[in-house]
């Protein structure tokens, strides 16, 4: 591996570009974007219903549908991130994390990966959105996150998957 001089330092990325020799020997170039990882929570109401968020991208200049996540702290472990992820995002708090899987949402340019949780037993309490976060919460059916998936609502990959993970894109027999 060789790097190059294009190298970006931000508060949550890295970016730097490498060149990699490949196994048949072409040296390719890649743009790499380092991200420390991060959780997705697929926060359960009873086995019937989900919590969702309804939050503003500014990157894409979109609302958009997606469950609750964020990017793992410097030493912090994934579940204990997911515990602090559900209470900031939707006033919730959980104290059964179960780990459904793990994903790497854009393996073409970045190392981000990740970890899908679901909780369950979950106790109301007060939401701590951050400042640049804008947030609603919302309350939904299975039948509905299939209706809202089949009419293109739900857009988000890491959603997506969280649900697929979970079972709750399939059709109910």
């Amino acid at each position: 591996m060789k790097f190059e001089h294009k190298n970006f330092k931000g508060k949550i990325l890295n970016v730097s570009v490498k060149k990699i020799r490949l196994p048949n020997g072409y040296l390719a170039r890649f743009e790499i974007v380092k991200h420390p990882g991060a959780v997705l929570v697929v926060p359960l109401l009873g086995k019937n219903k989900v919590i969702m968020l309804r939050q503003l991208r500014p990157v894409i200049n979109s609302y958009i549908y997606e469950l609750p996540a964020g990017t793992l702290e410097k030493g912090e472990r994934p579940e204990a991130c997911a515990r602090r992820e559900i209470v900031e995002e939707t006033g919730y708090k959980s104290n059964k994390f179960i780990k459904l899987g793990l994903i790497f949402p854009v393996p073409g340019y970045s190392t981000e990966k990740i970890f899908i949780y679901k909780a369950q037993n979950l106790v109301k309490t007060k939401p701590l959105h951050q400042k640049d976060e804008v947030i609603e919460t919302f309350v939904f059916t299975k039948r509905e996150i299939q209706k809202m998936f089949k009419e293109g609502k739900i857009i988000d990959a890491k959603t997506i998957c969280g649900f697929a993970l979970c079972g709750w894109l399939k059709e109910a027999s």
